[in-house]
């Protein structure tokens, strides 16, 4: 198998946030947990499911014959039980410095959560929230489908081909791919999705930029 390529180049990042700057793993197995106990649901099985997507996207998929009415309303209380529960919360390793790093350069969040969780978990994690952001609001279609990548692309004027997204989940890389964008993977769950740089957390990335906008994301030895 060819070698993960060391360097990219691009114009523009585009951010996941769970699991990509965030780490909220803990607060995703508890929430559910729960829900998966109230549907009578193997809740190891529906973990293996649930990252990336919105709420209502992965019952879709768990419970295809069930009303899409019942996974949004469904959908709604597990919103409002995970922004309400931040114990554990931290950040992605080398998040913090990585998001200084890229202050003043071309970035956007891409997540699946709503605004109120974004702001919830950015908070308990201390980082920076990017000002241009695409939350669950703002589509009409969860990842994988890639509409919130090119959303972020456009919010920021740049061609989706001249971005790089940063993906953990299935669905997320799906989704970044779909939308014509390359993809460095972050963490354990992404390594197995074919990335075109894969780093397990964000301590071991480099980040530059040239006068002419162009951004260099580059893994030790490279």
């Amino acid at each position: 198998m060819a070698a993960t390529p060391a360097t990219l180049t691009a114009r523009a990042l585009l951010l996941d946030m769970d699991g990509t700057l965030v780490n909220s793993d803990a607060v995703v197995e508890r929430c559910w947990r729960r829900w998966s106990d109230r549907q009578g649901l193997d809740a190891d099985e529906v973990l293996k499911v649930v990252h990336g997507r919105q709420g209502y996207a992965t019952m879709a998929v768990l419970l295809p014959d069930r009303p899409m009415a019942e996974n949004h309303a469904d959908n709604a209380v597990m919103l409002a039980e995970e922004t309400a529960d931040v114990d554990g919360v931290v950040p992605v390793a080398g998040a913090p410095v990585f998001m200084d790093a890229i202050a003043s350069l071309p970035h956007a969040l891409v997540t699946s959560a709503d605004e109120a969780l974004a702001q919830a978990r950015m908070g308990a994690a201390a980082l920076r929230m990017p000002v241009t952001r695409v939350t669950a609001e703002q589509v009409g279609a969860s990842k994988p489908d890639p509409e919130g990548f090119l959303k972020g692309a456009a919010e920021l004027g740049v061609d989706p081909a001249d971005c790089v997204a940063f993906e953990d989940s299935e669905a997320g890389i799906q989704a970044a791919k779909a939308a014509g964008m390359r993809v460095v993977g972050v963490g354990p769950r992404a390594a197995a999705q074919s990335p075109d740089l894969h780093v397990p957390d964000l301590t071991s990335l480099h980040v530059t930029s040239t006068p002419d906008g162009t951004i260099t994301l580059s893994t030790p030895g490279a």
